[in-house]
């Protein structure tokens, strides 16, 4: 025997040995649903294929129906109950599908997916392409790749006879990148399905293998208003001039930087106009500004984001955001305002215990440990809608990258583990 046949059967026996070891950590029912996920993994790439094929835009609703409908059917087939809940034609959303099993089984889990994407139908980014293990293509893993985990899973289980008397809600919305205003209507559904639940589980796009995301900071925004006296540039700092709005501007932003920092908080300005005379659009997106060189400036607008962890520092950045913005310079006015978004996801106990259960999961199927991941590193989701009523865990759809630009991408060689990990999960939870 040479080399290297030696080498491929050490390397066969220890996997060999590896498989035996998972299996004993498994039950018979949990060894079934890893086998019905290999058969179908070839058909789950497929279908993800397919609908990020289909172009569904958050301004889209007609490509968001036709993704839903797609969904809608498996998971018809699954033997869920499935609903379309249309938005008001004002909002220019596609709507959400609910799809529920009812039963007395175990906890009540409420499962998170959203349909449409950022790249809308003008966008050049339109097609799948597959090049070996990566797939290119809009919403490839933020996240039309968390709903056939999702879905997938489900699948898994039920060919395996284990979603009887389950308590499941799928809620898939068509408006997450883009959440149709007002919240209190595009957020209702949900929300009134998280207070009868125990668990959630969201299916964003994961932060690499071998983690899950146990909180998210919440989004808001801010508008700052700044007035001053108009007046030839050559007096400015003068008694009569004072010190012009766009200088106090710049002390309040720079004292939000000296004065606001702090871990898990982020006040970014995203938009600002100055001059002697501004002009927002109703979209609060765009302007115009214009000014001369030789004046004073006496306007300024300035759009801005607040990211944080909690309730609390929330509301304490705020307070000290008005308190800067009261100290003018003279001759100068500042008016802040704030505007809700997303709320946060806190890290809590509850949180921490059902990633215990994926990680015991993980390590059962050999996959390693699952750790929680930085909450300062994420982004706000439609999980933190319910995380006042419910314990959850978000990040667990497909690992990829490029989110939200041209590029996007999964890792096909990810989807088979993720999806096994993801069943066994739901029906340990469920028993």
């Amino acid at each position: 025997m040479n080399l290297k046949t030696y080498t491929a059967c050490v390397l066969g026996l220890v996997g060999s040995l590896q498989s035996v070891s998972f299996a004993q950590k498994l039950s018979k029912e949990e060894i079934l649903i890893t086998k019905n996920v290999e058969k179908n993994h070839k058909e789950s790439v497929k279908f993800l294929e397919e609908t990020v094929n289909i172009n569904s835009g958050s301004q889209n609703p007609a490509g968001v129906k036709k993704v839903g409908a797609l969904y809608k059917k498996l998971l018809d087939d699954i033997g869920f109950t499935t609903t379309w809940v249309d938005m008001p034609e004002s909002m220019n959303r596609g709507g959400h599908l609910i799809a529920e099993i009812k039963g007395t089984k175990g906890k009540k889990l409420l499962l998170i997916g959203h349909m449409d994407t950022v790249f809308e139908a003008d966008s050049p980014f339109q097609k799948w392409e597959q090049k070996d293990s990566i797939a290119i293509g809009p919403g490839s893993c933020d996240m039309k790749g968390g709903n056939m985990v999702m879905i997938y899973a489900l699948r898994a289980m039920k060919e395996a006879n284990l979603l009887k008397d389950r308590q499941i809600v799928v809620i898939i919305h068509g408006d997450e990148e883009s959440a149709g205003s007002p919240i209190e209507i595009s957020r209702k559904d949900i929300i009134d399905i998280a207070k009868r639940s125990d668990i959630a589980l969201g299916f964003e796009n994961g932060t690499g293998f071998n983690y899950a995301t146990v909180a998210r900071r919440g989004a808001s925004g801010w508008s700052l208003k700044v007035s001053g006296k108009q007046s030839h540039s050559s007096g400015i700092f003068s008694a009569n001039a004072g010190a012009g709005a766009i200088y106090e501007t710049a002390r309040i932003l720079n004292s939000f930087y000296e004065e606001l920092q702090e871990p898990n908080l982020t006040f970014s300005p995203g938009l600002i106009m100055g001059g002697t005379a501004t002009d927002m659009t109703a979209t609060s997106i765009e302007g115009k500004a214009s000014g001369k060189t030789n004046l004073i400036a006496n306007t300024t607008v300035v759009n801005g984001d607040l990211r944080f962890l909690t309730n609390e520092q929330l509301e304490n950045a705020r307070t000290k955001m008005k308190v800067i913005a009261a100290k003018n310079l003279p001759l100068t006015k500042a008016e802040i305002t704030f505007k809700d978004g997303y709320p946060a996801m806190p890290p809590t106990e509850g949180n921490m215990g059902v990633l215990n259960v994926l990680n015991k999961v993980s390590l059962d199927l050999g996959q390693g440990e699952v750790k929680a991941y930085d909450p300062g590193k994420r982004g706000a989701g439609d999980i933190s809608f319910v995380a006042q009523y419910v314990d959850g865990l978000d990040g667990l759809g497909v690992q990829g990258g490029g989110a939200h630009a041209p590029g996007e991408y999964v890792n096909l060689n990810s989807i088979e583990a993720i999806v096994k990990r993801t069943a066994i999960l739901m029906l340990r939870l469920t028993k």
